[in-house]
């Protein structure tokens, strides 16, 4: 937790750590922190447990982290500024809602997507989709990321859910969707824009 917040505070933005999970939720009652970041083997308070009396509680962004997790520190930064940005939370360091990669252009403020200079509808969960894999661009987004992420914590149920939505971003924005040039599967692992 102590390399997490050190991390976090090095990107702006204000982290506190607890050691287990009564103090967690302690530091959650007398905070009220705009984002929760767990992880499941918690002494005491497991993340789980923790997890259901916050939401319980609130409607508080949640990310579930396990320490033998290979996610880098900056992975995790990337994942907080994603869900405060969609929590409609401002960030450290103010930035356009624009975000735009090869013919892809996102405007988050206005919930709005361009292919090609063409307008496209796209529901809220494709829209949370596309957003996650363009902010990591040519970068592998794993399916358990992009379930935690777009589905948040409550979410159970397989990756066929989400291979399902994959086909409808992609019938959406790709030239040639049974070929595609930019949102790219990575074979047992997940997703990529390819700019």
């Amino acid at each position: 937790a102590g390399a997490i917040c050190s991390q976090l505070r090095r990107e702006g933005f204000d982290a506190v750590p607890a050691g287990d999970g009564l103090a967690g939720l302690g530091l959650f009652r007398e905070r009220s922190p705009e984002l929760v970041i767990l992880d499941l083997m918690l002494p005491l308070l497991n993340g789980l447990d923790l997890c259901r009396i916050i939401r319980g509680e609130s409607r508080v962004p949640i990310i579930l982290t396990a320490k033998k997790a290979t996610e880098a520190e900056l992975e995790l930064v990337t994942r907080v500024r994603a869900h405060l940005r969609r929590a409609g939370i401002s960030e450290p360091e103010t930035e356009s809602g624009n975000l735009v990669v090869g013919p892809i252009q996102m405007d988050t403020e206005r919930h709005e997507v361009y292919a090609r200079g063409e307008s496209v509808d796209m529901t809220r969960k494709e829209f949370a989709l596309l957003e996650t894999l363009i902010l990591r661009p040519g970068k592998l987004v794993t399916g358990t990321i992009l379930l935690s992420e777009v589905w948040g914590i409550e979410y159970v149920g397989d990756g066929r859910t989400l291979d399902a939505h994959i086909r409808r971003v992609r019938s959406k924005i790709e030239e040639d969707p049974g070929r595609p040039r930019y949102v790219k599967t990575v074979r047992g692992l997940g997703y990529k824009l390819q700019p």
